[in-house]
C-alpha cells in the first residue's frame, strides 16, 4: 500500500502564488508518472499536470505557462508551483501516482482558495 500525503494548499489573492508538495510512503517499488488533479464543487475532477519518472511534463491548456509541475524522485515527492492564480483556478487538488505495474494512488486532497 502506498499513501499519498498533501500539503501547501490554502487562500491566496488573485495573481499570488501557492506551492503544493505530495509525497508518498509506504510499500513503493517504483513510483511511475505522478500528477495532480483538481476538483471544483459541482464539477468533474480535471487533469491539471502530470510528469513521469523521466520528467516530461503535459499541462491541461488552462495552466500553461502559470503552474509548473516537478518531482523529486529520492524523495518520491511531486511539486506544482501555481504562479499568477485565478479565482477559476479554486477547488480541491489532489495528488496521484502511478506506482509499480498497474497500481493508481489518489492523495486526500488539499483545499485551494483564490479570491478576487
Amino acid at each position: 500500500q502506498v499513501h499519498l500525503v498533501e500539503s501547501g494548499g490554502g487562500l491566496v489573492q488573485a495573481g499570488g502564488s501557492l506551492r503544493l508538495s505530495c509525497t508518498a510512503s509506504g510499500s513503493i517499488v517504483r513510483i511511475n508518472a505522478m500528477g495532480w488533479y483538481r476538483q471544483a464543487p459541482g464539477k468533474q475532477r480535471e487533469l491539471v499536470a502530470t510528469i513521469t519518472s523521466g520528467s516530461s511534463t503535459n499541462y491541461a491548456n488552462s495552466v500553461k505557462g502559470r503552474f509548473t509541475i516537478s518531482r523529486d524522485n529520492a524523495r518520491n515527492t511531486v511539486y506544482l508551483q501555481m504562479n499568477s492564480l485565478k479565482p477559476e483556478d479554486t477547488a480541491v487538488y489532489y495528488c496521484n501516482a502511478h506506482e509499480g505495474v498497474g497500481y493508481v494512488y489518489w492523495g486526500q486532497g488539499t483545499q485551494v482558495t483564490v479570491s478576487s
